[in-house]
């Protein structure tokens, strides 16, 4: 269930005594976490857009600011200001999502590791004010920034198909490369077809059998999102509940001090509502 609650408690605040306005937002937000999820891109598919889009929706009705980034092949490579700053790489599309064109960006925080992890830091601190971060990019660039930190965790990456040769192709691909590289083990799908269509149950059962019977991957929750769907339309509650899973399986990363600086520095606007949490 999401609710949304002070982060603050006598006994936070009672810890002491706040030496300065940074010192005492520190102990505010100290709870304050931002939420990252990977999804899976799929070239094949052509509904991205649409799947980030519905999910902004339903993060926006749980009272969540989103930011999308995306590092897909299909996106715009960040803004030359991100190369400085990377919070100048953000688009504020409404109050409540915010966009960054990123293609190319992971392998611009790559280590000697082969890892990208600094991304997810790095992000954290470019937009503090953020409370889900998805990330929308290709199987391996996922693994690169997640593998390492999805072991310590339930992380569970979200991808999705058309009900098409070439999109269920592609799905069975990452799905190959996220359990071989990433060692995930499970995964949640978004079918995008229309309701009437016939081959969408076929190509989610022909997914979940294959990634079981060669991979060992388990096809955790499989839902139909039709593209033809007016976006007016409210989300069904068996995508809401997708979504409200996906939360409950995410990273989470507690703001460091650069976030900090960031809320409280000139021309920052500090968060003015309530901070979400989950039970």
């Amino acid at each position: 269930m999401i609710r949304s609650e002070r982060s603050t408690t006598s006994s936070s605040l009672g810890a002491s005594r706040p030496t300065d306005q940074a010192h005492g937002l520190r102990q505010m937000f100290a709870k304050r976490v931002i939420r990252f999820i990977p999804v899976v891109a799929n070239p094949s598919a052509g509904c991205g857009g649409l799947v980030l889009e519905r999910l902004c929706a339903v993060y926006a009705g749980f009272g969540l600011n989103t930011l999308v980034v995306d590092a897909s092949d299909q996106a715009r490579p960040p803004s030359e200001l991100a190369d400085f700053d990377l919070s100048e790489g953000i688009e504020v599309l409404s109050s409540q999502v915010s966009y960054m064109p990123a293609r190319g960006l992971p392998l611009r925080h790559v280590d000697a590791r082969g890892s990208c992890a600094t991304l997810l830091d790095a992000l954290a601190d470019a937009s503090p004010q953020s409370d889900v971060v998805l990330i929308h990019a290709s199987a391996s660039e996922l693994v690169r920034i997640f593998s390492h930190r999805a072991r310590q965790s339930n992380l569970r990456p979200l991808l999705f198909c058309n009900d098409m040769a070439e999109g269920l192709t592609d799905a069975y691909g990452a799905v190959k490369t996220i359990t071989q590289r990433g060692h995930w083990m499970a995964y949640d799908l978004i079918v995008c077809a229309k309701a009437i269509s016939v081959q969408a149950d076929e190509v989610a059962q022909r997914l979940a059998q294959c990634a079981d019977s060669f991979l060992g991957a388990a096809q955790h929750r499989c839902l139909r999102l039709d593209p033809h769907e007016s976006a007016t339309v409210d989300p069904s509650p068996q995508f809401m509940e997708l979504a409200a899973g996906l939360l409950q399986c995410a990273w989470t990363q507690t703001l460091g001090d650069t976030a900090f600086d960031n809320l409280v520095s000139p021309g920052a606007a500090l968060p003015s509502r309530v901070t979400p949490v989950l039970n």
